[in-house]
């Protein structure tokens, strides 16, 4: 089932996101109704806050990023309760956006890798080191639920170049080929 993507200016956005307990109820549906809304959306990760759960689930897939670019790799994985262990390289800079925020990109500068422990949809835990699109990709994803949106990590002048789009996407004014939910 294709879910409906909560827009910048809602409060779960914005809310540091709660611990995933494994009777969490109904969690492999949302997992799988997750993927089909980013999919449908055309988005590379989605976080549960996006979709209007206050918990600490994200999902990517990068795999499909290289295959764009037809290169191999890449990764399709669900983080449940995910902690940064440490974030190290070179910092770099790439343009982003976001499936909450549409029509608005970015440069962000992040650090090239991130060691993350996390479970799995099974609730096997991994402590793993990411680097590249996959470290960028994680690090955004898991600011979602620090309650943290990555036009936090634009610099002033390109916040204050997009205020008035930031403004219009609050109020619903946002031409779109999914459903959202605005404030």
């Amino acid at each position: 089932m294709i879910l409906p993507i909560f827009a910048y200016g809602s409060k779960v956005l914005r809310k540091k996101a709660d611990d995933v307990d494994p009777t969490y109820p109904e969690l492999a549906a949302l997992i799988e109704n997750m993927w089909t809304t980013m999919y449908h959306a055309q988005g590379v990760g989605l976080a549960a806050p996006q979709v209007g759960h206050s918990i600490r689930l994200f999902i990517i897939d990068t795999i499909q990023l290289n295959k764009e670019e037809d290169e191999t790799g890449g990764i399709k994985q669900v983080f449940i309760n995910p902690e940064k262990v440490k974030e190290n390289g070179e910092q770099w800079t790439y343009e982003e956006g976001c499936l909450s925020i549409p029509n608005i990109r970015g440069d962000v500068d992040r650090p090239e890798r991130v060691i993350l422990s996390y479970y799995d949809e099974n609730f096997v835990q991994h402590t793993q080191e990411f680097e590249n699109i996959e470290a960028r990709v994680i690090q955004h994803e898991f600011d979602h639920l620090e309650g943290v949106l990555f036009t936090q990590h634009l610099k002033p002048v390109k916040r204050r170049l997009i205020k008035r789009k930031l403004e219009n996407i609050r109020k619903g004014d946002v031409d779109v080929e999914y459903p959202m939910v605005f404030v």
